[in-house]
């Protein structure tokens, strides 16, 4: 069993230090490793970043990530992400990494993620260059994810973290008029034909907790929407991808 803490959409600060450091900290005795689902930062400053770093620095569970449409607010991804994986994060950008956990192999495809919207209001690859480009990145996206997931095919736990949603069901509570910006459905196209076990998002604050993508569980852990500073799931594997299932909140 591996257990995983969950979280997105911390929006840190220097205003926020002593709240993130005490949650990190707690979390950190409960968990076997801890995933943030984007806006890492408030509006992408590198002394914002200073403060997760620091929260999870001495942490002695791994901290996998990926950024937020927040983290890219000041241009400055460069540096926030070397101030947070030099305090022990890693920054999953269109990539992948493995660990071994209690015994298992748990792979995890990062990727932001990006905007689009779903069946009945998507944005089509029409029109000005500036449009047709925004229906590019959710393809370069898209492109990641499917590589990502055949890359860690081995592995016998597969998580695909993102910040924007790959569903509708997890952006419903959202006004209507806003779903295109909160994500696409095209990111779930790979997840869909290459399988995984569990897919984290945040971003969608006034979204729903639970959606899948067929039988594949699918999370938004914005910590506005679930309520706490982190969701603790418990993933049962074993050696051979059998399957697995969520047993989360725990506690």
């Amino acid at each position: 069993m591996v257990r995983i803490a969950a979280a997105g959409d911390l929006h840190a600060s220097e205003a926020t230090r002593e709240r993130v450091e005490r949650a990190f900290a707690t979390v950190a005795a409960e968990a076997d490793v801890i995933l943030l689902a984007g806006d890492l930062t408030t509006t992408g400053e590198p002394e914002q970043a200073h403060v997760v770093a620091d929260a999870c620095r001495e942490l002695d569970v791994p901290v996998y990530a990926v950024l937020g449409n927040h983290d890219f607010h000041a241009g400055r991804t460069d540096e926030l992400t070397a101030i947070v994986e030099a305090g022990s994060v890693h920054v999953l950008d269109r990539s992948w990494r493995t660990c071994d956990i209690a015994g298992l192999e748990l792979g995890i495809v990062g990727a932001k993620g990006f905007i689009g919207g779903f069946p009945g209001s998507a944005l089509p690859d029409f029109g000005e260059p500036l449009m047709r480009e925004v229906y590019a990145e959710t393809t370069r996206e898209s492109e990641s994810i499917a590589k990502g997931l055949q890359a860690i095919v081995h592995c016998d736990l597969r998580i695909v973290l993102l910040h924007y949603a790959p569903i509708q069901a997890t952006v419903e509570g959202e006004p209507e008029g806003i779903h295109l910006m909160l994500g696409s459905d095209r990111l779930a196209t790979p997840i869909a034909e290459y399988g995984a076990d569990l897919v984290l998002h945040g971003h969608a604050h006034a979204g729903s907790f639970e959606g899948c993508i067929g039988k594949i569980p699918v999370y938004n852990v914005a910590v506005h929407v679930t309520g706490r500073d982190f969701w603790i799931f418990d993933l049962e594997g074993a050696r051979g991808r059998s399957e697995a299932h969520v047993d989360g909140p725990a506690g």
